[in-house]
């Protein structure tokens, strides 16, 4: 007992509790990173297709995605097969008893075709068909003039996307610049003269050039008349469009070397294109610019007022009860629900700022608001708010870290207090500041509860950032990884298409993160050896 007590008041038990302890949590978040990645880096390698012939006679095609034991059931298995076909079946995805599995076989003519829309269509080639008339029968045929016709199909769909996003996208932004500008000459009581004449002839032109778009678009869409007819179980066919052909692969006869390059492949539309399917398919783009540039705006508005708030608390403030009162309160801000800001975003920024902006400046768009509604600006001053406590507490760590002798030589050689603030001590604390900013920054970019009702969407029209003047649209809704997360795996009416999807977007989610924080620890160590200080 005494030997016990001797080893308790050493210490030394406390030391392994805190280093188990520290173990523990690095193993959780290693599993944790680990399950992530497993999930989520697997998901676009093409699996191979099955089809399983059961015991009564009927055929099952499919890619096998999970396999566990039969509730109620010991020793017995079923597997779980994506047999796609949405719009054929009702359901992406069936349970199969393996007892009930007579024969299984990997049918090299089976194809995986990805659809603009109802998903994956899995099942054989019969044939090609152009303008209704088969061209190519048979699955080898059929795949040879369908694999001549896709590169042709893809060129032609990315030049509607090009047209609708981009000429009538250009049109319809003039349209909408020249009917606000009548507007506010209503509202001033011009309704005719030189200039109403002038802006009615300008949108007549708009609409002729709108008129002339959607001739291109209906020009192109009228040469897409390919077509090819599919074969899927039960004797059941689609006679699928090729416009609505995204990409088509044979997974079985693929090998290693052309799996990976698909692979290669799917990553980089997952990260360069749009979603499609609710985003339970397709890329996040969107969803990727929103988040980064969302953080960019939020760090340039809480950096100069965590800074500043620092420097006035530690250098200019008389220390005393109102400032030891204005730390409490800063501290205990950062123990503040998310939530609370966002309830406090809309009701002061998007309610009072926003609504009088629109008042003041946008009368001509009201009742619709330009400001007084969600928007990227709004959501990134809210989370400037959130994460300000964390920039002013490690601006403060750092400024109590700089020696009083620096500041006293700067001083004593004929410096102003603003001179030695600005030439000696910001320097020096400088590293502590964006490692403020860095905890910010990975605060930020996974908040998602003050961003749904601040100016997050589930899919956005358009991005924040384009080549319409003035270029960067502040009052403009945005897509968000931390929101696309929920929406996929919580709101999403097709739970287990959309669960890999949650691994994918939360890796890259978590990729974003480690690449701004690695961005921002590299510059802060740079700048940490340029402005090294001693304590004397």
């Amino acid at each position: 007992m005494r030997r016990f007590g001797q080893l308790w008041r050493s210490g030394e038990p406390f030391i392994w509790l805190t280093g188990g302890a520290l173990a523990l949590a690095l193993l959780l978040v290693a599993g944790l990173v680990g399950l992530i990645l497993v999930n989520g880096l697997g998901f676009f390698w093409p699996k191979d297709v099955v089809r399983l012939t059961l015991a009564d006679g009927r055929a099952i095609t499919g890619e096998v995605v999970e396999r566990e034991a039969v509730p109620g059931k010991a020793g017995q298995y079923r597997i779980k097969l994506k047999v796609a076909n949405r719009d054929l079946y009702g359901a992406d995805f069936q349970w199969v008893e393996e007892a009930r599995i007579a024969q299984r076989e990997y049918p090299a003519e089976a194809v995986v075709i990805e659809r603009v829309e109802w998903g994956t269509l899995i099942g054989t080639i019969r044939e090609l068909r152009e303008s209704g008339k088969p061209v190519a029968v048979g699955s080898a045929a059929g795949w040879a003039e369908m694999e001549k016709r896709l590169p042709e199909t893809a060129r032609a769909r990315r030049e509607i996307r090009s047209i609708l996003k981009g000429d009538i996208g250009r049109i319809n932004f003039g349209q909408e610049k020249i009917r606000l500008k009548l507007r506010r000459l209503e509202l001033r009581g011009v309704t005719g003269g030189p200039e109403v004449e002038a802006l009615q002839k300008e949108m007549a032109t708009l609409q002729a050039r709108y008129t002339e778009q959607e001739g291109r678009l209906a020009a192109l869409r009228a040469r897409q008349t390919a077509g090819v007819l599919v074969a899927a179980d039960d004797g059941k066919e689609k006679d699928l469009p090729l416009a609505q052909v995204v990409d088509a692969y044979f997974p079985n006869a693929m090998g290693v070397p052309a799996k990976a390059r698909h692979y290669l492949a799917k990553v980089w539309e997952f990260v360069a294109d749009d979603p499609r399917e609710s985003n339970t398919e397709g890329g996040v783009f969107p969803a990727i610019f929103g988040t980064v540039m969302m953080v960019m705006i939020m760090s340039l508005m809480v950096t100069p007022l965590g800074v500043l708030a620092a420097f006035y608390l530690r250098e200019y403030a008389t220390q005393g009860t109102f400032v030891s009162l204005v730390r409490i309160a800063v501290n205990n801000l950062a123990g503040v629900p998310s939530i609370v800001f966002g309830v406090f975003g809309v009701g002061f920024f998007i309610y009072v700022v926003g609504g009088s902006l629109d008042r003041l400046f946008f009368a001509e768009a009201l009742p619709t608001p330009t400001f007084g509604t969600g928007g990227i600006l709004w959501a990134s001053l809210t989370l400037a708010l959130l994460t300000v406590p964390v920039v002013i507490v490690a601006t403060e760590e750092g400024l109590a870290a700089v020696p009083m002798g620096m500041r006293e030589a700067s001083y004593a050689i004929g410096a102003t207090k603003l001179e030695t603030t600005v030439r000696v001590v910001l320097p020096a604390v400088t590293p502590s500041i964006l490692t403020g900013l860095i905890l910010a920054m990975a605060r930020a970019a996974g908040e998602v509860a003050p961003l749904m009702i601040t100016g997050v969407v589930k899919l956005a029209p358009a991005l924040p950032l384009d080549s319409f003047w003035p270029f960067l649209h502040l009052d403009r809704k945005f897509m968000h990884l931390g929101f696309h997360i929920y929406d996929v795996g919580f709101q999403s009416p097709n739970v287990d298409a959309a669960r890999p999807m949650v691994f994918v977007t939360t890796l890259l989610l978590l990729a974003i993160v480690v690449l701004l924080n690695l961005t921002a620890t590299s510059l802060r160590n740079r700048l940490r050896r340029k402005y090294a200080v001693a304590a004397v």
